[in-house]
């Protein structure tokens, strides 16, 4: 039988060299190298105008932004969204300005002249900064609720096994590795390719934390059963047989679900290209942290390694994490 267990040192610097590059990405300072910390907000979390215009003939993104700077907006993201489509995003633009005209609409009328924007193939949206506060508390407020209710769930439903919550706090831990994943990969595409996140990515994310901790809660049932019909062997042996025992049910699962959502991803439309992009990334996440994460986590805390990693310096945990991985 595979060694899962043996080798969860392995794991854990697999784990570190996936999530270092995104938290450095996210803590990176604003303005270095032209690049912002953190995600790249959206109108939704940020405030702001967006159109969404198409033109009747081919037009340059350097025609769209000089007639932007004319009209004073010179702080405009204009991005071709393909063909003649282009995607504005603004400060919020204010309403009646002169002549009876609202700023959308001096816009429009500026760029249907000069550029021959189509008018009637206008989508418009615009975001207060108040809401988009709103939005960012209410989105921090779901996550955190979820992530309780999933504590508490998965320690009342293994209360009959020893020391329950070890298996509530380590579906969680899991599932913070996800998240860290999938928002380090949100922050390095913000930066190479200006990609926001918006409120489909919320969204996305409570989609993944039920798929993450549902895949997890396989595996950790498998492994419920197997010390209760065993309670006198050794964990990690119980663990590791379970793991083997749903492996192929997770990787099945998996598989078929990363190829529907590459499916959507290549032929759905932008409106919920954030959405499946979370989805699809949850899902690879997922899958490893439940096998190679959420029951590992159980293993070195039922052998006390998280005590000495707590205790010793990090010289000392980092020996330690070496000494794991060449077992």
């Amino acid at each position: 039988m595979l060694d899962v267990v043996g080798k969860r040192g392995w794991y854990f610097l697999i784990s570190a060299l996936v999530i270092l590059p995104g938290l450095i990405s996210m803590i990176i300072p604003p303005g270095w190298a032209s690049f912002e910390s953190g995600l790249k907000a959206g109108i939704d979390f940020s405030s702001g105008s967006v159109m969404n215009v198409t033109f009747r003939q081919p037009v340059e993104e350097a025609d769209v932004r000089e007639r932007m700077n004319e009209l004073g907006h010179s702080e405009a993201l204009i991005q071709r969204i393909g063909g003649t489509n282009f995607f504005i995003r603004t400060a919020v633009l204010e309403g009646a300005i002169g002549d009876g005209l609202s700023e959308r609409e001096v816009i429009e009328r500026d760029l249907e002249k000069f550029l021959g924007m189509e008018r009637d193939r206008v989508e418009f949206d615009t975001v207060s900064p108040i809401v988009a506060a709103e939005t960012v508390k209410t989105a921090f407020y779901a996550l955190a609720a979820a992530s309780l209710f999933i504590l508490f769930f998965i320690w009342y439903a293994f209360r009959r096994v020893p020391k329950a919550h070890r298996y509530g706090v380590s579906a969680i831990l899991a599932l913070v590795h996800d998240l860290l994943i999938i928002l380090g990969v949100f922050s390095i595409l913000g930066k190479v390719i200006n990609l926001e996140v918006n409120a489909m990515f919320i969204v996305g994310l409570l989609i993944v934390a039920g798929y993450s901790v549902n895949d997890t809660i396989v595996v950790f049932d498998r492994i419920r059963e197997n010390v209760m019909r065993h309670p006198d062997r050794d964990l990690g042996s119980m663990i590791n047989l379970s793991i083997m025992e749903t492996m192929g049910r997770s990787l099945n699962t998996s598989i078929t679900t990363l190829v529907v959502l590459v499916a959507m991803l290549l032929i759905g439309g932008n409106s919920i290209r954030e959405l499946l992009l979370v989805m699809a990334i949850g899902v690879a996440a997922g899958t490893y942290s439940s096998i190679f994460i959420a029951s590992q986590f159980l293993v070195i805390w039922d052998r006390g390694e998280i005590g000495r990693f707590l205790r010793r310096g990090p010289a000392t945990a980092a020996a330690t994490l070496l000494s794991l991985i060449g077992r």
